[in-house]
């Protein structure tokens, strides 16, 4: 259900409007570009970890394949990430529950999200697991939902509303109304709407079939963002005209007000509060199994290495929770200077780990090539697809110069980023970790949180 549904955010049913605003109909087409770019990358990431499944997954290949300081420094940049989204999120979702809600403070409301969340880490990754299974089922089937009601529709359906046919497609300006260069800067919003696909690979290696799961996930990443995604902007469209303010506004609402179904702005507050919490929770767990295999490996403070007896790493976890609770202080307290200077020097994060994706497994598969090591899932048309998306990825991060809203996350993202590889590089001066079954040296350390066949709980 992670890999099914971590994919869907609160970006596809809130963000998604103002990627309409930009490039109209053609948002369609960003959304399959911007995707096309993650399914590339999770199979690439889903071929290093069917065949090493590691709890720092991608942070770990790249110890091994480019580096120590390349691990370090991804590792360290992915922890901050999603340790910033958890005063993103708890933000959000006070948001939300206090408009239901007005007379508690929206300090108490992010409070008690935070202490919740915490505790279903904390506990055990069985409760995360349980918690995080039901707020994917209610994604999944709020957006099948809708999906299915907008297919309807279309195809004149439904009672009281009239098939649209191409009218709100191309009688608006057409396809590009805003000229082919909106595409490009879409593309570019649209790119951090996906962030999260890479958490099925570092929760599959706390399954009882680490590989196998991998391998599901992986496979089944193409379908999710067509469906999910893509499809979800084809009803918009479709259904709508791209320009109309209530599709700036939010589309997924618009749409259902235009189908003429009750509560359309309450129901889509529940869904958008349960993207918010599976955000949060999934963002805790991830940071916090991201601090336990640098720790593992040296890079963070070795108490972050300690499990409970249930095998959860609980220092790793409240450090996380604690930088949590700091930003959203911050939050309430500077949310134009000190919040907004965190979260822009988190802006870039998602390029720099899918482009030391993409480097690792460059490297990696010739190495295994090299040593005869036989892979059970492998990366399309290699080397050549994975050049074409370290290509595509830096044109990414290039294209971020150009777009005044992204420059400055760009920037202080970048700084970020040079200052840990600096640190990195200072510290291992370019040791690389061997790399399992081709390297002769033994392993370096490098922990991983396995399933006890007798509890079902992690060690």
């Amino acid at each position: 259900m992670i890999a099914i549904a971590g994919v869907i955010g609160a970006g596809l049913f809130v963000g998604s409007g103002a990627v309409i605003e930009q490039a109209g109909p053609a948002a369609v087409l960003a959304y399959a570009c911007a995707g096309l770019v993650v399914i590339l990358v999770m199979r690439m990431l889903g071929e290093m970890a069917a065949m090493n499944p590691d709890t720092g997954s991608f942070s770990t290949y790249a110890d091994r394949a480019i580096g120590r300081w390349a691990g370090f420094s991804i590792g360290w940049l992915y922890a901050w990430f999603w340790i910033i989204v958890l005063g993103i999120e708890a933000t959000a979702g006070a948001l939300i529950l206090g408009r239901w809600v007005p007379g508690i403070p929206q300090w108490l409301w992010a409070l008690a999200l935070m202490i919740v969340l915490t505790l279903t880490n904390v506990i055990s990754v069985k409760f995360f697991g349980e918690f995080e299974f039901w707020f994917a089922g209610i994604k999944v089937v709020a957006i099948v939902a809708f999906l299915v009601l907008g297919v309807l529709a279309i195809a004149g359906l439904l009672p009281g509303v009239a098939a649209p046919g191409m009218d709100n497609l191309l009688g608006h300006g057409g396809l590009f109304p805003n000229g082919p260069a909106a595409l490009t800067t879409a593309i570019l919003v649209v790119v951090f709407s996906f962030v999260g696909a890479e958490i099925a690979t570092i929760a599959a290696a706390e399954t009882s079939d680490p590989a196998r799961a991998v391998r599901s996930a992986v496979r089944s990443v193409t379908w999710r963002i067509l469906v999910f995604y893509v499809g979800s902007m084809l009803v918009v469209v479709t259904l709508l005209p791209w320009n109309s303010a209530s599709v700036a506004t939010s589309p997924f609402v618009a749409v259902m007000e235009e189908l003429h179904l009750p509560a359309a702005a309450t129901v889509m507050d529940v869904v958008v509060l349960t993207s918010v919490l599976s955000c949060l929770n999934s963002g805790l767990y991830t940071a916090s199994r991201m601090l336990f295999s640098l720790a593992g490996r040296g890079d963070a403070p070795a108490s972050f290495c300690r499990t409970s007896a249930s095998g959860t790493p609980r220092v790793a976890v409240l450090a996380a929770t604690v930088v949590g609770f700091v930003t959203v202080g911050l939050n309430y307290l500077w949310p134009d200077t000190v919040f907004l200077f965190l979260v822009n020097s988190s802006g870039a994060i998602a390029l720099f780990v899918w482009l030391a994706i993409a480097v690792s497994q460059l490297r990696m598969r010739r190495r295994l090539e090299g040593a005869g090591v036989a892979l059970t899932l492998k990366m399309w048309l290699f080397p050549a697809l994975t050049w074409l998306t370290i290509l595509g990825i830096v044109a990414l991060l290039v294209g971020m110069l150009f777009l005044e809203e992204a420059r400055s996350q760009l920037l202080l993202s970048g700084s970020l980023a040079v200052a840990l590889v600096a640190i990195g590089v200072w510290r291992y001066r370019g040791a690389r970790a061997p790399l399992p079954g081709v390297d002769d040296q033994p392993k370096a350390a490098s922990p991983t949180l396995t399933p006890s066949p007798s509890t079902g709980h992690t060690e």
